[in-house]
C-alpha cells in the first residue's frame, strides 16, 4: 500500500463576476498519483499551476469538491477526529516564507518544541535535550535556543521550521517551495539537509517546487502540473528530457546554463 494515494482530486474556487454572480474557477482537475515510503515526488509547475493549492488539500487544509486523498489508506477528510490526530503527527510541513511559519514572538526553543508539547508526554529537560538534538541535527546550535526568528538568516529560519517539522519522526513532509525564496548558495546547503534526512529518518516527500534542478537533486520521480492538470509523471531524469511534450519543452527550455555567458534570451515569441 502506498503512504499517499491521490485519487482524481477536483477542486474549485468560487468566484464573483460583475453582473453575472458567482462561478466556478477550476484549480484542480482530476488529479492522481501516488507516493511511496522513503521516497520524495518533485511536482514542477509554473506560478498558477495549481501546486501549492493541491499542497494544501493533502495537508487537510482545502477540501477538495470530488476525489480523495489517501494517508497510510485513510481517507483525510472522512476519518473521525482521533485518526486525524495521528495523521497531523505523521504528515508535516515546511512552506516557502519560513518567517510568516513561525510565531515572533517564540524562540527557536520553542517554535521547536510546539508540536513536542502537543503530542509528547516529556519533562522539561527531556523536551529540552530533545530540542537541542534537532538544532544540531539540522546545522544549528544550543546557544541559538533563546534567539527569537529576526536574529536568524532566511536560511538558518528553515532549518528551524525543518526541525519543527521532524521532530516527531513524520511519515511524509509537503515541501512546499522551501528553497525558493533562498540564495543559491544556502538552497544547495538545504537541499542536502533535506537528502540526509530522508535517508537517515526514512522520511517521504512531496516536493513542490518551479525549480527544475532543485527538483532533480532531490526527488525520485518528477510529476509536472499545467494548468491545474497532472500532465506527465516521470520515473527518470532522461524521461523528462526527452519528453515531446509542449508544456516539458517549455519548461527545459527555462532553465538558464550555470554560465551567463551560454545562456539565451528567451522572447515572448519563442513562448507562443
Amino acid at each position: 500500500m502506498s503512504l499517499l494515494q491521490v485519487k482524481q482530486v477536483n477542486f474549485s474556487f468560487q468566484s464573483r463576476k460583475l453582473f453575472k454572480g458567482k462561478d466556478l474557477a477550476n484549480v484542480l482537475q482530476d488529479i492522481s498519483f501516488s507516493i511511496e515510503e522513503g521516497t520524495c515526488l518533485g511536482l514542477i509547475g509554473t506560478s498558477g499551476a495549481g501546486k501549492s493549492t493541491l499542497g494544501r488539500v493533502i495537508l487537510g487544509i482545502q477540501r477538495p469538491q470530488q476525489g480523495q486523498v489517501l494517508f497510510q489508506g485513510t481517507d483525510i477528510y472522512h476519518a473521525d477526529k482521533a485518526t486525524q490526530h495521528k495523521i497531523r503527527r505523521d504528515l508535516q510541513a515546511v512552506f516557502q516564507d519560513s518567517y510568516s511559519a513561525v510565531n515572533p514572538r517564540m524562540t527557536a526553543e520553542r517554535i521547536i518544541s510546539e508540536p513536542l508539547e502537543n503530542y509528547e508526554k516529556l519533562t522539561i529537560d527531556e523536551q529540552r535535550r530533545r530540542v537541542i538534538e534537532l538544532l544540531e541535527r539540522v546545522g544549528l546550535h544550543e546557544k541559538d535556543l533563546k534567539k527569537y526568528p529576526h536574529q536568524f538568516s532566511g536560511g538558518q529560519l528553515q532549518r528551524i521550521n525543518i526541525a519543527r517539522a521532524i521532530a516527531l519522526k513524520p511519515k511524509l513532509i509537503v515541501l512546499d517551495e522551501s528553497v525558493s525564496s533562498l540564495d543559491m548558495v544556502t538552497q544547495g546547503l538545504i537541499l542536502q539537509l533535506l537528502n540526509e534526512l530522508k535517508v537517515d529518518f526514512g522520511l517521504s516527500y512531496l516536493f513542490i517546487t518551479h525549480d527544475i534542478k532543485a527538483a532533480f537533486s532531490l526527488s525520485d520521480r518528477i510529476g509536472v502540473l499545467e494548468k491545474g492538470e497532472l500532465i506527465e509523471l516521470y520515473e527518470s531524469k532522461d524521461q523528462f528530457f526527452t519528453s515531446k511534450h509542449p508544456a516539458i519543452k517549455r519548461l527545459r527550455d527555462s532553465i538558464l546554463a550555470e554560465h551567463p555567458r551560454f545562456r539565451t534570451i528567451t522572447t515572448r515569441a519563442n513562448l507562443v
